[in-house]
């Protein structure tokens, strides 16, 4: 909800329709003072003479006090790249008391109401105590819960029951986090193909290539999604585990995926050395993480989604898409911080903390933090 903007409603309409502050003052029965004081902002008026001024004008209470309960789309980009920075620079409890008044203020806009438990989800993990970071989850997925239910957009929704999940899955309560997924795979294909079609029929073949490529794009990078959760599972085998992480760099150095979303492929080499730890091969294990040093110290910041040579035709929809407009999730100092963590906190490499290749990452990685 934006400040309310009585005052100037006043003035606008009283200017569009000729009239002075002493007739409006007459119509509604007031002096011609109070009338004054409601177009400076001194003062407002009681609340039974709204429906009458509002009247007066002919336009609604909500236009008359300047009423807007929405942001818009740039507005909430900007505030989530606003809360993100207020995470990493002030209190945890300050930065979530701010994101808490923000609710407050725009509890019937929903895209709001989403970032902001998109924000509380990104930033849980930084809380003091495992309670707050608790209370955080439960939170974000209690407004994950409101959007999806209340919103009326199919893919806000969808967006949101996802999130939900991912707040059950940190609060370790799967059963739950299945029951709201439903246990069967949603057989939905790609409308990208279809829409290219469309394009390429009607004769835009330019457009048409933009669909595809973004197809292609999503498919690549949510690919990296899936191998990361493969690889975290314990392995099968040796054999069968050394044929995923093949199959992974294939698909990852073709696309140079390194470049196009270094934060994608990050997480792919942290759950490939784990799986290597677990199978105790320790020299693979340290070269995947090795792999995943030299990009994270790379020449990757600042951190964003980029196309290339082939994906040519995605810079609008980079900045502009709804899946893309919020990344880097946090701001890049917390990252570069968490880049660290998964090395120094992860069980599964606690074997390597004498190692000095080993020790030499970290050392990277913990350079890497001061960079700006």
């Amino acid at each position: 909800m934006k400040e309310i903007n009585l005052g100037r409603v006043l003035i606008e309409n009283r200017h569009r329709r000729g009239v002075t502050q002493d007739e409006i003052a007459s119509h509604i029965g007031v002096s011609k003072a109070a009338v004054s004081k409601w177009e400076t902002g001194m003062t407002y008026p009681d609340i039974t003479l709204l429906p009458v001024l509002a009247a007066y004008f002919d336009i609604s209470i909500d236009e008359l006090i300047g009423y807007e309960p929405q942001m818009e789309r740039e507005e909430i980009q900007g505030w989530y790249l606003r809360a993100a920075k207020e995470f990493s620079d002030l209190p945890f409890d300050e930065a979530l008391e701010r994101c808490r008044q923000t609710v407050k203020k725009y509890y019937s806009c929903y895209p709001v109401l989403f970032h902001v438990g998109l924000v509380m989800a990104n930033h849980f993990m930084m809380a003091e105590t495992a309670e707050k970071a608790v209370e955080v989850l439960e939170e974000a997925r209690e407004l994950f819960r409101r959007v999806k239910s209340e919103a009326g957009d199919p893919l806000l929704g969808k967006e949101a029951l996802q999130l939900e999940a991912f707040c059950l899955l940190n609060l370790k309560r799967p059963k739950e986090a299945l029951d709201i997924l439903g246990e069967s795979v949603p057989e939905i294909s790609s409308s990208e193909p279809l829409l290219a079609a469309a394009y390429q029929m009607n004769g835009d073949i330019t457009e048409s290539r933009r669909i595809l490529q973004i197809g292609i794009y999503k498919a690549v990078t949510g690919f990296c999604g899936l191998m990361t959760s493969y690889m975290s599972l314990p392995p099968k085998d040796l054999a069968y585990f050394d044929m995923i992480c093949q199959r992974f760099e294939a698909v990852a150095d073709a696309f140079r995926l390194d470049e196009l979303h270094p934060g994608a492929i990050l997480s792919c080499y942290v759950s490939m050395a784990g799986g290597w730890a677990l199978l105790g091969e320790s020299e693979r294990a340290l070269k995947a993480l090795q792999r995943y040093t030299d990009i994270a110290t790379g020449d990757v910041y600042p951190l964003r989604l980029r196309g290339d040579l082939f994906f040519d035709l995605l810079d609008e929809w980079l900045g502009q898409s709804p899946a893309t407009e919020e990344y880097p999730p946090r701001e890049e100092s917390v990252i570069r911080r968490s880049m660290t963590q998964a090395l120094t906190e992860n069980q599964a490499f606690s074997a390597f903390s004498d190692n000095p290749q080993f020790k030499g990452m970290v050392e990277r990685l913990k350079d890497n933090e001061k960079e700006k």
